[in-house]
């Protein structure tokens, strides 16, 4: 499975020679993330001259999609919006590319390998599926997405669905102004390259050339999207159900040992309402957007929580702590102060649940939301790996993250995590 990676500029990554096998011409890759394990990779790709390949089958479902510059596929030539994806073992035409185009090349199932064959009508490898898909994104409309969340604005182009697996490449627009005040996870994978505009969430700022991918089930969100709206070119390895959280909070700490003056022992606890000191808090127009989002839904008639910043108002670990207490109070049926006259003169069978033996009750077990195939299918080393869900299921338990912000060029290493 391929690592978490969240938010990084491609500037920050490093230039390697294209691994673009049996081409004829020169061109470098920056690797947005891999997988080590059965090859699958996102890459952005530079050609300093014309590049071109003839026909022959992939070892990886591949994509490919301009930014700039032209793509020829089979004779057909596609400006910047050109969109390629062939299957795995699908024979596919030659294809070419003009000096100084820039592109995004997407590989998934397989590596690089690349067995030169003759055209369309080779043999398909067993079990392949599927046809290859051209297409001009540009000359495609834009539809209003099915469940644009909280507010309206989300627009989409599909560049290819798999109908068997529900594996996913789409161009998402939101408009300026849009925004999504709760956080987010999902039961597959998310990846995104923002192809315009600028974005802010709790991660940090999704602008033109950021990256971002997340395994099944990482939280994220609050996003608000700034002048000018944003695109993405974003994909997923299943159909993208949103499981949302309102009212967040995370509270851990400990005692250290050697991290204190003079090698003394200190206590550090952080919670997300202690997150918002400093360059992380959200500027008036984005707390502005984000109380929009609210607001729409609450005129909808939907039950809705008002969106407070962190760090504002009272700590909403600690009260959630209290909560918990004063619940197993009252579960354990009769009065704890023993300062007000209570004695122990009456009999007590702590066989049957006596108070003193009630656990405050603090939700779901981290195990019990989870499907129960996770702790033993081949994938049950990874939390991250993505599972078919479908409505009705039980909502797997979140994965909390507190990756900041990866700007060494921008400068940019803020972000409130979660």
């Amino acid at each position: 499975m391929r690592p978490h990676v969240e938010l990084i500029h491609e500037d920050d990554y490093v230039w390697h020679g294209a691994e673009l096998i049996g081409g004829e011409g020169r061109a470098s890759e920056r690797r947005l993330s891999a997988d080590e394990e059965d090859g699958s990779s996102s890459l952005r790709i530079d050609f300093h001259t014309d590049w071109s390949r003839g026909p022959g089958i992939h070892h990886a479902d591949s994509e490919y999609y301009v930014l700039d510059g032209s793509m020829t596929y089979g004779g057909r030539r596609i400006g910047p919006g050109g969109y390629v994806h062939a299957p795995r073992g699908v024979p596919a035409e030659a294809i070419a590319f003009a000096e100084g185009s820039r592109i995004l090349h997407y590989r998934e199932y397989g590596d690089a390998g690349f067995d030169p064959a003759g055209g369309p009508g080779a043999p398909r490898w067993e079990g392949a599926r599927g046809d290859v898909t051209v297409l001009d994104s540009r000359a495609m409309a834009w539809d209003a997405v099915p469940n644009a969340g909280p507010m309206p604005g989300l627009f989409i182009k599909y560049l290819h669905v798999d109908p068997a697996t529900g594996f996913y490449t789409r161009l998402v627009h939101a408009q300026q102004g849009w925004a999504d005040h709760r956080l987010a996870h999902h039961p597959c994978y998310e990846e995104a390259y923002t192809v315009q505009g600028h974005m802010e969430y709790n991660f940090g700022t999704l602008d033109l050339g950021t990256y971002f991918f997340r395994p099944a089930r990482v939280k994220h969100g609050h996003f608000t999207t700034m002048e000018g709206g944003a695109t993405w070119l974003l994909r997923s390895d299943g159909e993208l159900h949103n499981w949302y959280t309102q009212n967040e909070w995370v509270r851990w700490g400990g005692e250290a040992v050697n991290y204190g003056p003079g090698g003394g022992r200190t206590r550090w606890s952080q919670s997300s309402h202690d997150l918002a000191s400093g360059p992380i808090r959200r500027g008036e127009r984005d707390l502005a957007d984000l109380a929009a989002s609210w607001r729409f839904q609450r005129e909808r008639g939907a039950d809705d929580a008002e969106y407070v910043q962190h760090g504002q108002g009272a700590d909403k670990s600690l009260v959630a702590i209290a909560k918990a207490l004063d619940a197993a109070r009252l579960q354990a049926g009769h009065d704890h102060d023993h300062d007000r006259g209570h004695t122990h003169e009456h009999a007590h069978d702590h066989d049957r649940g006596d108070a003193h033996g009630v656990a405050a009750d603090w939700g779901a077990g981290p195990r019990s939301p989870e499907h129960p195939d996770e702790r033993s299918d081949a994938h049950a080393h990874n939390r991250g790996r993505g599972r078919a869900w479908k409505p009705g299921d039980p909502v797997p338990a979140p994965i909390v993250s507190g990756l900041p912000v990866r700007s060494r060029s921008r400068g940019r290493w803020d972000g409130d995590g979660m």
